[in-house]
């Protein structure tokens, strides 16, 4: 009897994994029907057959349009039922916080943004934020949330969701965001640094998993994204890319961290408002001048937007920013020697004006080799970025990582994605 039962374990174990391979080569495009499938695993006709209706039995597939045909009848396509399930996304900034709900797939279906100080606090923020997701996932199908991604403005502890010492939060170190999120929803959540969605939005807009790219975002703050032949590199601690606190040479200018010459107190864009502001009250001409006179907010965006238009001070200060990041990207350059490095944030607005400064510095200061196949862009500057980017994240953490644990039951839990990995059973 023991050994019957042994056996019959390994059998369900076999057809479990199987399975499992079948629906990720769906969902992946590895393959589309059901003789594709047959040809690259080596199952028979009629196992292949049971699988794939046991598939669309446990919700994970469907049948799609028929195929073209190669020479007999044409063969129905497979597909991954994406909107079986949503992803909440929500992205806190230093002065915004956005959530969003998209399908399996990434596509976003809807989305909220306001206005917001992360200095507030957590409770307070997290509050309005889950008051917001509540709204957004009840103008939406009434359909099951599988995962969560929320991003800060700072280091983030990955394996527990904590901020760890964010110079921008106060109130934040330690602060279980997660538990937060699944007390609500009952959900898995990942907790990540707002850059690093923004570096998984970009990876999933270029469509290639083998990227090496830093992605610099200089808003409010600046934080940089490192994509290691398609892996976020997080660092042992969250606070990989976090360049906004190295020190810039020869500066003295007191950061909002508490220390001195930090990058983002001398570049960033309330770094920039607060020297557009002084040069103002000084005296100052132009566009920017005049609306600030005319009681305007000075704003990130606001003076990358001027800067575009002609602004002396605003471009000024555009470049005075853009040569100071520039230095810190083309040590990142020499350590890193990436393929792509991508420019974003509410400074990014300024565009080539902006770019041609990074570019020349980043040319300068690295070394040849370094730069030989390296391509300086500007992001897309699409509102939804960080949405796709959080929905990426949690798409990865769902199917490559926790994708066996959780299988078997028919959708993500808390307990099998944050768990030890068991046999598929």
């Amino acid at each position: 009897m023991a050994r019957e039962s042994t056996l019959r374990f390994g059998a369900q174990t076999d057809e479990m994994t199987s399975l499992l391979r079948i629906v990720n080569m769906v969902r992946t495009g590895e393959a589309s029907t059901r003789p594709e499938i047959g040809r690259v695993t080596g199952l028979g006709r009629g196992v292949v057959t049971q699988r794939v209706d046991h598939a669309i039995e446990m919700g994970y597939l469907a049948d799609g349009e028929f195929g073209p045909s190669s020479g007999g009848r044409a063969p129905r396509t497979l597909r991954f039922r994406g909107e079986a399930g949503r992803i909440v996304v929500c992205a806190l900034g230093a002065l915004h916080i956005h959530v969003g709900v998209t399908h399996l797939d990434g596509d976003v279906l809807d989305e909220a943004h306001e206005a917001w100080d992360i200095s507030r606090g957590p409770a307070e923020t997290l509050d309005k934020a889950l008051s917001m997701v509540d709204a957004v996932l009840a103008r939406t199908p009434d359909v099951p949330v599988w995962g969560i991604g929320v991003g800060v403005p700072g280091p983030v502890d990955f394996d527990s969701g904590r901020p760890v010492a964010p110079p921008i939060m106060p109130g934040w170190n330690g602060f279980d965001v997660r538990r937060r999120f699944e007390q609500r929803y009952d959900v898995p959540v990942w907790v990540d640094n707002d850059v690093n969605l923004l570096t998984f939005g970009e990876r999933a807009r270029r469509g290639d998993d083998t990227l090496d790219l830093i992605y610099c975002k200089i808003g409010s703050g600046i934080g940089a994204g490192l994509l290691s032949h398609g892996h976020i590199h997080r660092g042992v601690n969250g606070a990989a890319g976090d360049i906004g606190h190295v020190r810039v040479r020869d500066s003295d200018v007191p950061c909002r961290c508490g220390k001195v010459g930090c990058l983002e107190a001398v570049a960033g864009g309330w770094a920039l408002i607060r020297d557009a502001q002084a040069e103002i009250e000084a005296g100052a001409a132009g566009m920017l001048a005049a609306a600030v006179t005319a009681g305007e907010e000075l704003t990130p965006e606001r003076i990358s937007s001027a800067a575009e238009d002609g602004d002396a001070l605003a471009i000024r200060l555009v470049q005075r920013s853009a040569r100071v990041v520039g230095e810190s990207i083309a040590a990142l350059v020499n350590m890193f020697n990436p393929s792509v490095i991508v420019i974003g944030g509410a400074m990014a607005g300024a565009g080539e004006l902006l770019l041609a400064e990074v570019r020349q510095r980043v040319y300068e200061l690295s070394i040849p080799l370094a730069t030989r196949d390296l391509t300086i862009a500007t992001s897309v500057n699409d509102r939804r970025e960080p949405l796709r980017g959080g929905a990426e994240m949690v798409r990865e953490q769902l199917f490559d990582v926790s994708f066996p644990r959780w299988f078997g039951v028919g959708r993500p839990t808390i307990a099998a994605t944050h768990g030890a990995l068991d046999e598929v059973a």
